[in-house]
Parts: structure tokens; sequence; C-alpha cells
């Protein structure tokens, strides 16, 4: 049988990006080429989400990274002016015209180069699959050939999805791959895919991960009860709303309660509780871990996700996680998990804090149902074989 030759499509992609779609990415197609198939990574020469998208940070040319060919391309200059008056008209929920819809696309992050090649090299590729929805290369992208091109969108409810310019180009996908239930639920109610094969995978996750409490402990001088948050720092991410919370929770409280904070990004942390916030920044995969099954509870408080890595990991080391309810997919793993609580004001938030603090028993039993979740249904064995037989289907 011929090996299947797979190119993903993603705006950057990079050996120290610290999570999200491209972490993800790099996990997946490492796994993918274990199992047999040619994959190669297609991006451009930007560095980060967080980078200018018009400045070439890489070289353009092909590299190896986790022993997957890497080939990336380089950036134009773009209108910043131009994308920041529409997206912000956009972010204020008022409806653009297809003249700022395109406006919106052509200005976002796109490289020639890289369409130039998807366009030469057609035939040695069985599928693109593209990642995520909205960006320049996954748009202009999935156009030039959308019977072999497969989307994985990434969708949540935010204004960029209900663009018809992306509805009138992502219909006519070959495939879409979805990491959750309810993410594919949200995509047909926006979109017609009646024609497009559709599937929901999730993402695969190392299961056999272990944290050691005492030793995150002894390594970071916290010997009080905290709450954990990990992921990027961000508004995006509610992370505002997280340390409000924790504010008025430590001001009607008056314990003990920590909060600690890992992660990409900066937020500002009020002086008054300064000192009962440990804000790590970036710290290794281990200690990560460690952090987890020390905590009182990992809390997720975005609500836009596709899936939540962390939540996973904070299962997989034995503790429960508090999510905000206006999260479809994070309050979905929940209920489905039996693996934690979710608030949607601030006393909600209060009574799951202090539910969890004085249930000990009950907090341990959340933690193991989560584990045996994240065990039965998102290895990375059934994962992948998810996607072989899918990626398959679609190339006969």
């Amino acid at each position: 049988m011929k090996k299947m030759k797979i190119g993903f499509v993603i705006p950057w992609y990079g050996e120290d990006l610290p999570g999200g779609e491209e972490l993800k990415l790099r996990e997946l197609s490492r796994q993918l080429q274990r199992a047999g198939m040619e994959i190669e990574i297609l991006t451009t020469c930007v560095r980060d989400r967080h980078a200018d998208w018009g400045e070439n940070y890489y070289a353009p040319g092909t590299s190896m990274l986790d022993g997957v060919t890497v080939h990336r391309f380089s950036v134009e200059q773009r209108d910043k002016d131009a994308f920041t008056r529409v997206s912000r008209k956009l972010a204020q929920g008022m409806r653009l015209t297809l003249s700022e819809e395109r406006t919106y696309t052509r200005e976002m992050l796109s490289s020639p180069q890289l369409l130039d090649y998807l366009k030469a090299a057609e035939a040695e590729y069985d599928l693109y699959v593209f990642l995520p929805y909205a960006f320049g290369t996954t748009f202009y992208g999935m156009q030039l050939f959308p019977d072999k091109s497969v989307l994985i969108p990434c969708f949540y409810d935010e204004p960029s999805a209900y663009l018809r310019i992306f509805r009138q180009t992502y219909i006519q996908a070959r495939g879409m791959i979805y990491h959750s239930v309810p993410e594919m639920e949200f995509a047909g109610r926006l979109y017609d895919f009646s024609g497009t094969e559709q599937i929901c995978i999730g993402i695969g996750m190392k299961t056999d991960i272990q944290g050691d409490p005492d030793g995150f402990r002894k390594a970071y001088h916290i010997d009080d009860p905290f709450l954990l948050y990990a992921g990027r720092k961000t508004a995006e991410k509610n992370v505002p709303l997280l340390l409000k919370y924790f504010t008025e929770y430590k001001r009607r409280m008056q314990d003990a309660l920590k909060l600690v904070l890992i992660g990409s990004g900066r937020t500002e942390i009020a002086e008054e509780i300064r000192s009962e916030v440990y804000d790590l920044g970036y710290v290794t995969e281990q200690d990560k871990y460690n952090a987890m099954a020390a905590a009182v509870l990992l809390c997720q408080p975005s609500r836009k996700e596709s899936f939540s890595r962390a939540m996973m990991e904070s299962w997989l080391c034995g503790r429960p996680v508090l999510v905000h309810a206006d999260c479809p997919v994070t309050r979905e793993f929940v209920r489905s998990a039996s693996g934690g609580l979710y608030f949607r004001n601030y006393l909600e938030f209060e009574g799951c804090v202090n539910y969890i603090r004085a249930h000990r028993e009950q907090a341990s039993q959340m933690g193991e149902s989560g584990r045996e979740f994240v065990q039965n249904g998102f290895d990375w064995e059934t994962t992948i074989q998810a996607y072989e037989m899918f990626f398959e289907n679609l190339s006969t």
C-alpha cells in the first residue's frame, strides 16, 4: 500500500511554542509519522501568534523538527491599520461589508510563496490539512484544491466565525475534523456541511503522566492550598475575570488560599492580592504536572475553547477542574467526565471552590473520574487510528 503523504498548513510553527494548535499539531504530526504516514508541515516564517504577522523571523527554506519536514515561506508587509479598523468593528459586534470581510482575510496573515508552493506541489500530496480557520493561510489555501482539503477549524463562538466569506469557502472542504461534539454542533448551526465528510476526533494525549505535589511545593516554596491556572494569561482566556473573582474570594473568606498562574503572557494583578498570587511564567512540563497534582483544582475560566488540553492534564494528575458555564466545550467535558464543576457568576465560583475544598474525597473522585475519561477516549493509539481511517477514506 502506498504511504500517504499529508501536508499540514498552519500560520506558524516552531520548537519553543508554548501551546495552542501549534503544539497540538507538533505532537500529532510526530505520532502520524510514527504510524507510517509521510507528514510535512507547510508554514510561514512568522515566529508565533504574538509576533508581527508581517515580519519574517525564521529564514525561508526546509528543515527538520522532531523528525518531520518543515517548509517555511516568507510573508509580506500587511496593512495593519486596515486590519485593525475592521477587526475592531468585528469585535464590537458590528456587521462587516463584504469588502471589509475581504480586507480582514487579506490583512490577517498569509504568504503568496506558500500558496505558490501548494499549487506547484499539489500532485505530491494526498491531502492538504489546514488549521485553524481564521487565517489567510487557511482561507486562501483551501480555495486552491477544495476537493483534497481538510479543515481542522478550532471553532468557537466568536464574531469571525460568522463571516460570510468563510462560510462560502469552507463548505467546499473535502473533510472537517473537530476537537469536541459542541464544536461540531456549533459548526452545524453556522455552515451547511451536508456535502462534507465530518468527524469528531479530539486531541491525542500522553495518558501516563504523573505529578509530584510535594516536589512542586518544595521547588516553589508554596505551602498554602492554591488554585491553579495553566495557559496564556490573556483577556481572551478570561484570566482578568479569574483574578477579579479570586480578589473577591479573598475579601470574603480571609483565609490562606493562593492562586498560581503558569504560562505565557502578562496580566495585571491588583496590589491588594499581589502577595496572594504566584505568577510563575513558563515552567517545565513536569513542573506543570506537579503543580496540577498539588492544586486544590485547576480553573479554566475561558468562554471560548474548542478543546482544553490543560483540563485533560489536570485530570490525568488526579485533580478536578472548574470551568466557566458559558463555554459549551469545557462544560460538556466536565459533565461527560464527572470531573469537576462549573460557574456562571461570582457566587457560583465561590460555592464551587468551597465545595471542593470542603469535600476532599469527592474532589479526588472527580479527578479519578476525569482520568478515566481521558484514558478511555484520548490516548494516542485511539486518536491516530481515527485520523488514519478518516484520511484513507477521503483519499480513495
